[in-house]
């Protein structure tokens, strides 16, 4: 790989995750931190900053869910693969709607692991064979529910608008300030205004919310929800 892709790996049993650290850095990913618990997870990953963290679910002192929110708390574009031995259909929906990037059982192969791993780092959504199928149903039931009666809707700007189409098609932050010539943090700072408009919690919600309003297949000019007007700038 022409960058070595900064990772981090965060599991409780000792010998699987120092292994599992070898083994990347074998295949040539930058292992930058390793972690036993979800609270020394968040410590490392913010001195650290992984691109990718390789997080088990099941942790002895922080549940996975709260690890994953912390840790695109503090950076909204970190990937996150779960390896799990849980696929319990509650396990990982609760994952995937914290905004981890992809979920893996602990009994995946190692080339299925690095495979997943690398697109994982991409941006893509990885998937364990069938529980894809699961995430995939719980989506389009969610977006086939009628939306709830609210006495005002939210008023989103164009700008708003335009970025939230972007993130339902899959843009990292970088990606979209690159494509709208912003800055990365002018990006993140709308993106928190709309998630507080929309009372959602995380990038992963708001993509969702995007593609069950069809964004992601209208004209990157129509406005939803009665978009304001926006001055020039950011």
């Amino acid at each position: 790989m022409d960058k070595r892709i900064r990772v981090m790996v965060v599991d409780d049993h000792p010998m699987w995750r120092d292994g599992l650290a070898r083994d990347l850095g074998e295949a040539g990913y930058e292992v930058v931190a390793t972690a036993g618990g979800g609270a020394q997870a968040l410590r490392l990953a913010a001195a650290a900053r992984p691109e990718v963290v390789v997080l088990d679910l099941r942790l002895p002192d922080l549940g996975g869910v709260e690890v994953i929110r912390g840790l695109l708390g503090f950076d909204p574009d970190i990937r996150i693969l779960i390896l799990s031995a849980s696929g319990e259909y509650q396990d990982v929906l609760d994952a995937v709607k914290a905004g981890a990037t992809g979920y893996l059982l602990k009994s995946a192969g190692a080339e299925e692991f690095r495979s997943a791993l690398a697109r994982t780092a991409l941006g893509e959504p990885v998937f364990t064979p069938g529980l894809a199928g699961l995430v995939l149903g719980e989506y389009r039931r969610l977006a086939a529910q009628p939306p709830s009666r609210e006495p005002q809707a939210p008023q989103l700007t164009q700008r708003e608008t335009e970025i939230l189409r972007l993130v339902a098609s899959g843009l990292s932050y970088k990606q979209i300030a690159q494509r709208l010539t912003v800055s990365h943090r002018t990006v993140q700072n709308h993106v928190q205004n709309t998630l507080s408009k929309l009372h959602l919690h995380n990038r992963v919600e708001l993509a969702r919310y995007a593609i069950a309003q069809g964004l992601d297949t209208q004209d990157s000019h129509t406005p939803i929800l009665g978009a304001q007007a926006e001055g020039a700038g950011a």
